[in-house]
């Protein structure tokens, strides 16, 4: 495939009838229990169920990325724009977390074992600049979403080539996804390849179809 990550051909293989019912989901309200948990008495956020595989979902389309043609690009209000491969991105300093999952289809998986980089390590590296109040993910399949820059500063978030002590594979997001175990899955950005911080919020892929602009599992916001 190309390796632009701004090459827009890949929307048109993206799956219809899987974004038609996604979408219809979310006009439906669909999985909503009407029971958030907001004191997190439970481990399993309301409406999920609980998984020991890792379901498989995406737009349609699996980028083969390959590790030697994988770039990370960080533009917009930033004092230090930068670039890295993945050997310079690995040369970063490591992170390791373990933390659960939880996708808006209602499946969560527990005590997932992570290695990437930090969310921090990126920040410190950047340095944004202070009118950038958003973060906004660009995939190479062309999928973007957006989460405020104090989510992706959370401890826990990291950018991940390793799970499992296994590289992060191609149907997971690999070589290097998102992860932000505190929202639901889908801010978790598959397959990245550029994080753009602007001043204004901008929805991405799913939050235009109906998906919340927030995710917060345990609030059970799913869909607008």
């Amino acid at each position: 495939m190309p390796d632009d990550p701004e090459n827009p051909s890949l929307l048109g293989q993206i799956k219809d009838k899987l974004i038609r019912s996604k979408q219809k989901w979310a006009e439906e309200g669909r999985a909503i229990t009407g029971r958030p948990d907001m004191g997190h008495v439970s481990r399993l956020p309301p409406g999920q169920k609980l998984v020991t595989n890792w379901p498989v979902l995406d737009l349609g389309v699996q980028p083969d990325v390959k590790p030697e043609n994988w770039r990370l690009r960080v533009t917009g209000l930033v004092e230090n724009q930068a670039v890295w491969t993945l050997d310079e991105f690995k040369a970063l300093p490591v992170f390791e977390d373990v933390s659960d999952i939880h996708c808006v289809t209602t499946w969560s998986r527990y005590d997932n074992h992570w290695k990437g980089v930090s969310a921090r390590t990126i920040l410190d590296i950047v340095k944004p600049k202070p009118d950038a109040r958003h973060v906004i993910f660009h995939s190479y399949d062309g999928y973007t979403t957006n989460v405020k820059i104090g989510v992706f500063s959370d401890p826990n978030v990291l950018l991940a080539y390793e799970w499992e002590g296994q590289p992060l594979a191609r149907e997971h997001g690999g070589p290097v996804r998102v992860v932000i175990p505190d929202w639901y899955l889908w801010k978790s950005a598959k397959w990245v390849t550029r994080i753009e911080f602007v001043v204004e919020d901008r929805k991405g892929f799913w939050e235009t179809r109906g998906y919340h602009n927030e995710a917060d599992p345990w609030k059970e916001e799913r869909y607008s």
